[in-house]
């Protein structure tokens, strides 16, 4: 945890703070703040500073505030079109996606795609919204990345994505697209990452005809996780 991000939740006076739970045992434990200590936070959807312990006990923590006046690092002008994962990898591709500064993700579903996995309770509001958290901790941000779930490629392809895809760079990455994905862009991209078994032909298909150039990185076929952060490193 880079930065202790405060919600409004947190907020019990102005210019006051009291955390309990995780984030309360990782101070504690990790950071092994005491009273007096100084800490790095930030507030949900605001701006980044320090806060000073005043008191501290096995069930909460409290902070006093100072001026919250730094401004969150940007975000990518990057749209993530991301085949549902499978619920193990779910919450680490949301962590990473978040802490890489991805400005909206889509979870898109796809041929390969198990449909046991839209019932997972990984895809719970409150999970989704953790592990979101957890990325904004990791990279010292406040600011959530919007987050789509399409439970039905062709709709979402053909009806909702040009839209959402307009006035940027659209790619599809593909092993064996024959075209090298491009470095170093100073554009917005909308970028869609398949499921790890790849996406059908027709559904590059239903995507080329949403204005998408299937790209690829090489031979090796990889790890959602491990595309993503190698496609975005890339790009960016």
């Amino acid at each position: 945890m880079n930065l202790l991000l405060l919600g409004p939740e947190d907020l019990v006076a102005p210019g006051r703070a009291r955390l309990g739970g995780r984030r309360c045992v990782h101070v504690r434990e990790i950071h092994r703040a005491e009273v007096g200590d100084t800490l790095k936070v930030g507030l949900l959807d605001g701006g980044i500073g320090s806060a000073r312990v005043v008191r501290t006990d096995p069930e909460a923590l409290d902070l006093v505030l100072g001026e919250l006046d730094q401004p969150p690092p940007a975000k990518l002008p990057l749209t993530l079109v991301l085949a549902l994962p499978r619920p193990k990898v779910l919450n680490r591709v949301l962590a990473s996606a978040t802490s890489l500064g991805v400005a909206r993700i889509v979870l898109l579903n796809a041929w390969r795609v198990e449909k046991a996995y839209w019932k997972s309770p990984r895809l719970d509001v409150e999970n989704l919204r953790q592990q979101r958290l957890l990325g904004l901790e990791q990279a010292g941000d406040t600011v959530l990345p919007e987050l789509v779930l399409a439970r039905l490629f062709r709709p979402f392809v053909e009806q909702a994505l040009p839209a959402l895809a307009a006035g940027t760079r659209c790619l599809v990455a593909h092993p064996g697209a024959g075209t090298p994905c491009p470095r170093s862009l100073a554009e917005p991209v909308t970028l869609a990452i398949g499921p790890e078994g790849g996406w059908i032909e027709p559904e590059v298909e239903s995507l080329r005809g949403a204005g998408f150039t299937p790209v690829e990185i090489g031979p090796r076929i990889l790890r959602t996780e491990t595309a993503l952060a190698a496609l975005v490193g890339r790009l960016y």
